[in-house]
Order: structure tokens, then C-alpha cells, then sequence
């Protein structure tokens, strides 16, 4: 199994060490390890990144033909804390379908099954194209395979927040698109 070009290209799931398990039409499961530079002040898994799991699986799940397909919103609740070594599996499956909205219900578990966080997401197809395919092997497969050490993308340098003067911070800041 090849990912998909939008996971090749999503740099911040591989920074998080994501990795897809399965990718069907209205449906995926993704993966992620909890990390010691995860935790909040309370040594716990930052709620922000159990969504960001949520998010990811919930994107491979909308994304299931050639349209553009972003979140309209979302609604999470947080169940269990978890903790660094642990391991958290978002699953996420397709409701509803109908036009260009779609209602979507992602589980996070850990590593024994136990449910970490419930989220129901709102997605909304767009009239946007998809970005230039990112380039393949001759056998028109992916370079990078789903496997359970494999991150959804390469990984890229996580070591913090850019300076203010950094050019290429000032460039992002200015070149950033909003979709609406």
C-alpha cells in the first residue's frame, strides 16, 4: 500500500511520527507514539495533539476522490489522559455523505484499547485542486510505503520556533494561504 500524495506531502503528521495503517474511501486508521516533548505541564499528552492524531485520520478519511476536501469544524471530548511510551490509534469512519458536507466520527485509543477521545467532524469539499502530484517510481508506486515504523512523510527539523529575523519564518508568515 502507496500513500497517497496528500500524506507524502503532510509534513506536520510525519513531524509527530504519525503512520497510516489503513486508507479506504470514508475511512482510515493512523497511529502515533507518545512522546516525551508530547506532554503538557502535567505529564500528560498535549489535547492538542490527540486532536491533531483525530485530524489526520479524519483528512484521509474525506479525502477519498479527487476533490479538495477541509475540515468545516469539529467537536472533540477528551476520555483518558495518556502518558510518554504509550501508543495512540485514531480510527476514523465516514456517517454521512451528501453534496459537498460530510459527517465523519473518529475514536482515539491507546495501546490496550481503552478509549483516550471522541471527535465528530464537519467536512466541506472544495473547489480547490489538488497540489502537483509529488513524483513516483516507475512502477507508478510511492516511494514511501505504510509500514509501522514509517512516518506518513519524511521527517523534518522539529527543533523549535524560528527567531523573528529568520528569513524563512518572515517568508512562511507572508506567503501563508487561508482557504475559506
Amino acid at each position: 500500500m502507496s500513500l497517497r500524495p496528500m500524506m507524502q506531502r503532510d509534513q506536520a503528521s510525519a513531524m509527530l511520527g504519525m503512520v497510516v495503517e489503513h486508507d479506504a474511501p470514508g475511512e482510515s486508521r493512523v497511529s502515533m507514539t507518545v512522546r516525551d516533548d508530547m506532554l503538557n505541564g502535567f505529564a500528560i499528552t498535549h489535547g492538542g495533539l490527540v486532536f491533531t492524531l483525530a485530524d489526520t485520520a479524519f483528512a484521509i478519511a474525506c479525502n477519498e476522490d479527487e476533490r479538495v476536501t477541509v475540515a468545516g469544524g469539529a467537536d472533540i471530548t477528551f476520555l483518558k489522559s495518556t502518558t510518554a511510551g504509550q501508543t495512540l490509534t485514531a480510527t476514523a469512519a465516514r456517517r454521512a455523505r451528501s453534496g459537498r458536507t460530510g459527517l465523519y466520527d473518529i475514536r482515539v485509543t491507546d495501546e490496550t484499547g481503552d478509549l483516550v477521545a471522541e471527535v465528530r467532524g464537519r467536512s466541506i469539499t472544495t473547489d480547490r485542486r489538488p497540489p502537483v502530484p509529488v513524483p513516483s517510481t516507475s512502477s507508478g508506486t510511492s516511494d514511501v510505503a505504510v509500514s509501522s515504523d514509517a512516518p506518513v512523510a519524511k521527517p523534518v527539523d522539529a527543533s523549535g520556533p524560528r527567531p523573528a529575523n529568520d528569513p524563512q519564518r518572515n517568508a512562511a508568515l507572508t506567503t501563508t494561504e487561508v482557504s475559506r
